[in-house]
């Protein structure tokens, strides 16, 4: 359990560093179409969990190769721990706001350092407690939603969880 706990916690400071820097890193390399596919592009909601998805995902092949033969749930457990993430995400920010009526920098990025450590949490509880999935079904659930990242992020769907609050655009703006 304590290789387990230490990859965990490993895994979480990696997301945490990594999301933050995919936050800046589209216009920091001239924005990228390579790099737009898994960093924000925009302030929407939206392209916030690509900041969440992409650095779980990337932990999830690593330690796949670091776990996997001693914990038979690793992608199941991390799977659903990027779920939760991602959910609490969506839940907390349109919370907040609709209570504020506004966001506030500071809330968004302790929230995002919240929601990837209960989503690294949940992965955890779920790995030592042993439970049961099928690796084919947490693959398939992690290719449709990195789908969902690529698509969207080239040809964005008009609707409130895209919108940038800040420009009133969708999906990756033009100059």
């Amino acid at each position: 359990m304590g290789k387990i706990r230490n990859y965990q916690i490993f895994s979480a400071i990696f997301v945490i560093v990594l999301g933050t820097l995919f936050h800046f890193i589209y216009q920091l390399s001239g924005e990228n179409k390579i790099v737009a596919i898994f960093s924000s592009v925009n302030e929407s909601v939206w392209e916030h969990m690509k900041l969440l998805f992409f650095p779980m995902l990337f932990s999830i092949i690593i330690g796949y190769f670091y776990l996997n033969e001693s914990v038979p749930n690793f992608v199941c457990s991390k799977t659903i721990g990027i779920l939760v993430a991602m959910a609490l995400l969506v839940i907390f920010f349109y919370t907040y706001t609709g209570i504020l009526g506004r966001n506030i920098a500071i809330v968004d990025i302790t929230s995002f350092f919240i929601e990837v450590i209960i989503g690294e949490y949940v992965a955890y509880i779920l790995m030592i407690n042993n439970f049961k999935c099928k690796k084919i079904i947490a693959v398939l659930i992690l290719a449709i939603i990195c789908f969902c990242f690529i698509k969207f992020t080239f040809n964005t769907p008009k609707i409130g969880i895209f919108k940038d609050p800040l420009t009133g655009e969708y999906g990756i703006i033009q100059n």
